[in-house]
């Protein structure tokens, strides 16, 4: 363990990001903590969405959907929510660049505004991969080394031009990844070499490990549930860390594979996508995992004939329900204690599943009663109330949009 501060470090720009394309289609935004998703935006918070295309990124105003201002990036970037309501960390080569979408919410808890600037702050990472927000840390993960680099979330909002003081945990081999720190100072950080993943180590506030599983080939993604019970997705079903314990949960398929975790933390279910066939061809998923961190199950529901969605297409609403945009156009509703669908919202037309997981297909994110949903085929994003199920506003990109992040503001 060490502690350093970040320097930063200048802008490159359209250089393609092939360390990018090495994280092997997960989702780095709407699983990565429950201070995010469907949390409750402040009732005067102005909302910015950032949304990438090939070669930029966007920051849209979140209720309007007009573009507020874009800017130009390497090929191929993510985007992940920073967790301070205001920045957005756009994933690149040299590592976490620092995207300041220009609203905040003061003190006295007045919304203020401000133009959107792509910094030059960049935490550098080799392979910058995973960003979790939990509990006022915000942990990023370099697959290039698996160092674990962990921020106080607050300090994002004091900057005055030079990065925050963070703490760097290093891991035995390089791997891709992710870590998380709960309230106590706990850290959950996964296991893994070059060769492949197989588990979850456990390190107390002094770093010193205290527990480890290692019956979970190929762990992948995370999320906190209610309680602070920790999911990770497995090819065989996943790991669940609650009251100090690691308990493995077993996917009734001999392969199963879980590997993203959509969450509140106000229930103790998590909701994360399911594959059986490890042969199968395309990106399109047909059936979603269901685990209940209090009563230790994982159930598979099979959805309705025709709804499919890849690992971008899953949310959660306010009311802890899941959120399923499926390829006929269509974002559904189901109640997360049954398993059943409960609505139906058309939203944009139907799709065909992506060729490669980058390559620009229909996008969820959510941000208290609103989701965005984005439609690369006519290079717009929505925004749909989601108490109505109407579309109340959409924006025109200059490209097809390929990730969105939102700032609660």
């Amino acid at each position: 363990m060490r502690k350093r501060t970040m320097s930063k470090a200048a802008i490159p720009v359209a250089v393609f990001a092939a360390s990018a394309l090495l994280l092997g289609g997960c989702s780095t935004s709407s699983s990565s903590s429950s201070d995010d998703a469907a949390s409750a935006p402040a009732a005067n918070a102005q909302p910015r969405v950032a949304v990438t295309y090939e070669g930029g990124v966007a920051v849209l105003d979140g209720t309007t959907l007009e573009v507020v201002d874009e800017f130009s990036t390497e090929e191929f970037t993510r985007v992940n929510p920073a967790g301070d309501g205001r920045h957005v960390f756009v994933t690149m080569s040299e590592g976490f660049q620092l995207l300041d979408t220009g609203t905040w919410t003061d003190e006295s808890g007045a919304a203020q505004t401000a133009d959107p600037e792509l910094t030059d702050l960049i935490f550098e990472a080799d392979t910058a991969g995973h960003v979790v927000r939990h509990g006022g840390k915000t942990v990023l993960y370099a697959d290039g080394t698996s160092d674990t680099t962990i921020i106080e979330t607050a300090d994002l909002l004091t900057l005055d031009g030079d990065l925050p003081e963070t703490e760097v945990v290093e891991a035995p081999d390089a791997h891709h990844g992710v870590s998380i720190v709960l309230d106590d100072g706990t850290l959950l950080t996964t296991i893994g070499d070059s060769e492949g993943r197989s588990g979850v180590r456990v390190l107390d506030a002094d770093r010193e490990e205290i527990a480890s599983n290692e019956e979970c080939p190929g762990v992948h993604g995370e999320g906190t549930a209610m309680n602070e019970a920790v999911v990770f997705g497995c090819e065989d079903g996943a790991l669940v860390y609650s009251d100090g314990e690691i308990t493995k949960l077993t996917a009734p398929d001999s392969y199963g594979r879980m590997g993203n975790a959509f969450v509140t933390d106000t229930s103790p279910i998590v909701l994360g996508d399911y594959k059986s066939d490890p042969d199968l061809e395309g990106y399109l998923l047909s059936a979603v995992a269901l685990i209940d961190t209090e009563a230790m199950t994982l159930q598979v529901v099979e959805l309705p004939e025709g709804v499919e969605y890849t690992f971008r297409d899953l949310g959660r609403t306010p009311d802890d329900d899941a959120l399923i945009l499926s390829a006929d156009g269509s974002l559904y509703v189901m109640d997360v204690e049954t398993g059943e669908i409960t609505d139906e919202f058309p939203v944009v037309e139907a799709w065909e599943g992506p060729v490669e997981w980058q390559d620009a297909h229909p996008a969820l994110t959510v941000n208290g009663s609103v989701a965005y949903v984005t439609e690369p085929a006519t290079d717009s994003v929505h925004a749909v109330d989601l108490e109505t199920g109407e579309i109340t506003s959409t924006g025109e990109l200059d490209g097809a949009p390929v990730e969105i992040a939102v700032a609660a503001g």
